[in-house]
């Protein structure tokens, strides 16, 4: 098999194998972002072309029985998003939080049950399969203008066995601030809060949004010298619907999801006494119209020190975990692997979305150039709006870049730009656009 200069470029900062696993690595990456039909491991194989050369016990041995960790693996891709994707400065990384169900049939499957499923498509909200909590870093990449979320992190959740949702991404979010050694902001949504979450670290932040059932009270008040404890709490202000009430709103200008909007913000420090304990928390309501009387939004986050403004805009990037989460199925066939074994479900999702991962830095680094959101709306002139591209996008390049390695000479040198556009070119004109 030969694999393109680039990619091979970029899988050789993720060497966390031996020699004969990094091979078959790099063997199953290529065939998953290659591959059209389904992104089970044999499918894997017949995107790499390897279908007739490799036994498929290979594959599924790579995922069941190989000595390989992917949690590793994800940290070292963290690192190498970290360092080729954000600035040098030691900023705050900004990381999302989420889980999400990846649809299974059969009893044998390894933490297969039925349970709650965001993404179903009716009125109840639940389906059979192997639910992951997901743990991705945000970043903004200066050709587009929307952020993306790059998963770095994935752990199975079972339910009513071990610990909940909100412990494994505590635990994770934990390793991730070790091992970058950077300041976090986490986001999430109304889900994730709990005693989990109330030891962080002080260099990890937690943004989230905030339940309607919430009940929020003023800080302890001083202690006064009398026997006995001191206050934890001070007065019940109430649920945030009570807050807003009696809460004065002031007007502000926000960026959220591509846009400024003028919106109205109400500020308050308390305790959320329920979840967060006795750590000072902040909570902002914002109103889209001055007129109503309750709220359309109430978040609370750790963060003492954002603006509202800042805090709004960092939970509205959030919502790229939820377009990785649909792009990673419809595009790349996560989900789609049929193993059962304990290790290879562990290991399979985990694999999917981290090559979701690698083909977002691949182009950032090797396929990006300033001509293909043009040269789309030239092809599919009904797109009179597309400025970015879009991953499907990054996805066609990459997988031409992979068929034409495979009747080109690959002397292991990255290509030029020229040679990139001439590959994009020559498939465009074969009529082989496999973007569509």
């Amino acid at each position: 098999m030969t694999v393109p200069a680039s990619l091979l470029a970029v899988l050789e900062n993720l060497r966390v194998f031996t020699a004969p696993s990094f091979a078959t690595f790099t063997a199953l990456v290529t065939g998953l972002v290659a591959q059209t039909g389904k992104g089970t491991v044999t499918g894997m194989l017949t995107g790499a072309g390897l279908a007739r050369s490799w036994s498929h016990d290979r594959a599924h041995s790579f995922f069941s029985r190989s000595a390989w960790n992917a949690e590793i693996l994800g940290i070292v891709l963290a690192h190498l998003i970290v360092r080729t994707l954000l600035p040098a400065d030691g900023t705050a990384v900004t990381v999302a939080v989420d889980d999400t169900l990846f649809k299974r049939r059969g009893k044998k499957v390894f933490g297969g049950a039925w349970q709650h499923d965001g993404a179903a498509v009716g009125d109840k909200p639940v389906g059979r399969g192997t639910c992951f909590v997901v743990v991705g870093i945000i970043v903004e990449l200066p050709f587009l203008t929307r952020p993306v979320c790059l998963p770095v992190m994935a752990r199975l959740w079972r339910p009513k066995t071990g610990a909940s949702k909100v412990e494994l991404a505590a635990s994770m979010v934990r390793l991730l601030a070790v091992c970058l050694n950077r300041p976090l902001h986490v986001v999430a949504d109304a889900a994730y809060h709990g005693k989990a979450l109330r030891h962080l670290p002080e260099r990890i932040t937690v943004t989230t949004r905030l339940p309607a059932n919430a009940v929020l009270y003023d800080l302890a008040p001083a202690p006064t010298g009398r026997r006995g404890r001191p206050r934890l709490k001070g007065d019940r202000l109430g649920a945030p619907a009570e807050l807003a009430a009696t809460a004065t709103f002031n007007t502000a200008q926000v960026k959220r999801y591509g846009r400024t909007d003028t919106v109205h913000l109400a500020e308050r420090t308390c305790l959320w006494y329920g979840s967060f304990h006795t750590q000072t928390v902040h909570v902002i309501l914002l109103r889209d119209d001055a007129t109503d009387t309750g709220y359309d939004l109430a978040l609370v986050t750790t963060d003492l020190a954002a603006t509202a403004a800042d805090l709004i805009r960092r939970y509205a990037r959030r919502w790229s975990i939820e377009v990785t989460f649909a792009e990673a199925r419809d595009l790349l066939g996560v989900g789609q692997a049929r193993n059962r074994a304990e290790n290879a479900v562990r290991r399979t999702v985990p694999f999917g979305l981290y090559c979701y991962s690698i083909t977002v830095v691949w182009y950032a680094l090797h396929g990006h150039h300033r001509n293909d959101a043009a040269d789309h709306r030239a092809a599919r002139p009904w797109y009179t709006a597309k400025t970015d591209p879009a991953f499907s996008g990054m996805l066609a390049k990459l997988r031409r870049v992979i068929i034409a390695a495979r009747f080109m000479a690959n002397d292991q040198v990255r290509p030029t730009d020229a040679e990139i556009r001439a590959v994009q070119h020559a498939w465009a004109q074969a009529g082989l656009d496999t973007a569509a």
